[in-house]
């Protein structure tokens, strides 16, 4: 009797730190405990580093970078990938920016009214994100060449459309809430995790959230338990293209400019934010919490870099470094909660 109530024991508990292991990873908080032990690592060998001012910095920096990875994964969880996020950070605002500014300062001459910047910067962010839906759903093409052509297409269109030129100044429209505060917190932040609020519900409870991983885990399936997977995935890129857009608001914002280099690598940083929160490249797996996380570590680390004076192109580099431990830590962490063993 004792030998079969040890057994009995002996099975509940491993199985009970299975649920629990499985869940944390499902939730998306594998890579909290990484991020706590960098901030202590970032309290002992800079004391600045945990001062409000430094922590308001940390999350002011990572706006936009978080709305860019929570557009993109719109997409990865439907399976696809959107390159022209990037683009669109640049070019959506320098569009609006022209359009706001006398010809003199660099604009198109037509000088609309300050207000309609920010109509125009998302107006058009949300019609190339249409755009890219159109080419992938309509057209049939593979997102990855589409998107990359269309990529190369905005960054060339920035140049076009300002001469080679930065707009400085462009209006209130397009940089309020990059630059202003409240409480003492920037708005940036707060649209950050207005945004991420919203779309995680979305994401866990509506009917919409449920379709992208529906499509993302088995598309075919997906078509067959009668969800509208075209116009699902139109709505994805649509929205995608929306945040990147907003991202690109909040950047110009910030930097009290448009400027023709704007938001220039972004997109791998989003891919690595992505991946470091457990989104899955081949869709159907992810949640806002895991994103958060992501966005958050690259912060931190990029941060304590600076701090500790390291060059920049070190800075860089680590991106690199931080997805492919991130990728090791989640998928070994993603197989011991699923009972899998793992090769040696």
């Amino acid at each position: 009797m004792m030998a079969k109530g040890q057994n009995m024991a002996q099975t509940g508990g491993p199985s009970k730190w299975s649920a629990f292991g499985s869940a944390f990873v499902a939730n998306g908080f594998t890579m909290y405990p990484v991020l706590l032990l960098l901030v202590i690592v970032g309290a002992v060998v800079a004391p600045r580093f945990l001062s409000p001012t430094n922590l308001i910095n940390i999350l002011e920096q990572i706006s936009v970078l978080g709305l860019t990875t929570i557009g993109l994964t719109f997409v990865v969880l439907i399976g696809r990938l959107d390159l022209s996020l990037e683009g669109i950070v640049g070019f959506a605002p320098m569009l609006a920016a022209v359009m706001l500014v006398p010809a003199t300062s660099g604009g198109f001459g037509v000088e609309l009214p300050s207000w309609m910047g920010l109509i125009v910067a998302l107006g058009a962010a949300g019609l190339i994100g249409l755009f890219n839906g159109f080419m992938v759903v309509r057209v049939g093409l593979n997102p990855f060449i589409s998107t990359l052509g269309l990529l190369v297409l905005l960054r060339g269109g920035v140049l076009i459309i300002s001469n080679g030129r930065s707009i400085y100044s462009p209006g209130p429209a397009l940089t309020w809430l990059g630059s202003e505060k409240v409480l003492g917190i920037p708005v940036a932040v707060l649209v950050f995790l207005f945004v991420a609020l919203i779309v995680g519900l979305v994401f866990q409870y509506h009917r919409y959230g449920r379709a992208l991983y529906a499509i993302g885990g088995n598309e075919e399936a997906a078509r067959a338990a009668g969800i509208n997977v075209d116009r699902v995935i139109w709505s994805a890129f649509f929205f995608a293209g929306l945040l990147a857009g907003l991202a690109g608001v909040l950047m110009t914002g910030r930097l009290d400019s448009a400027v023709t280099t704007q938001g220039e690598g972004i997109i791998f940083s989003a891919f690595a934010a992505a991946v470091i929160g457990g989104v899955s490249l081949g869709g159907g797996k992810g949640n806002i919490i895991g994103v958060i996380s992501g966005v958050l570590l690259i912060g931190v680390i990029n941060n304590l870099l600076t701090l500790a004076q390291v060059p920049s192109f070190y800075v860089q580099a680590s991106t690199g470094a931080v997805i492919i431990v991130a990728a090791v830590l989640t998928t070994l962490a993603s197989r011991r909660s699923s009972g899998m063993k793992t090769r040696t």
